[in-house]
């Protein structure tokens, strides 16, 4: 894990305005924050909010979503330490394997040990999500990662 101390906290209704102004400022979808089935949550540095992500669980796969740090807050290990907390809470959840796609971030994520598929390679409970569907370009990297048993 980086040197970055960070918090996380289930997104609640008071944060889901945060959350859609954060990913909306960051050319991510937001349009779907408050229907999707994913649990966004906020990451904290103390009081402070620094990033959010989210979740969908489908048996033991998931997708991971909407990862963005605010830009005051980028270089200090805050999106690593963001992905390690929300993969360590999706895999204490059964998850085995997470997905995501990603138009800007493909480097970031294969450093955090995320392997480039096909698309068309993922489960189809993920290919039949929003973000999949509609809401991410077809030029989107897929992504696939294996959660260890044990952090």
């Amino acid at each position: 894990m980086s040197g970055a101390t960070l918090t996380l906290r289930r997104a609640d209704d008071g944060d889901l305005s945060y959350v859609e102004t954060l990913l909306d400022a960051n050319g991510l979808p937001a349009a779907d924050v408050r229907t999707a089935p994913a649990r966004f949550y906020v990451g904290y540095d103390g009081d402070e909010r620094v990033g959010v992500g989210g979740l969908e669980r489908y048996g033991t796969d998931g997708l991971l979503r909407s990862v963005v740090v605010e830009q005051s807050a980028r270089g200090n290990g805050f999106g690593a330490a963001l992905c390690d907390a929300l993969e360590r809470r999706v895999r204490a959840d059964g998850v085995e394997t997470l997905y995501l796609l990603t138009t800007t971030a493909a480097d970031f994520f294969g450093d955090r040990g995320y392997a480039e598929l096909e698309r068309a390679d993922a489960p189809a409970p993920i290919r039949e999500t929003n973000q999949f569907d509609e809401l991410c370009p077809a030029s989107a990297t897929c992504m696939r990662k294996q959660l260890p048993d044990q952090w």
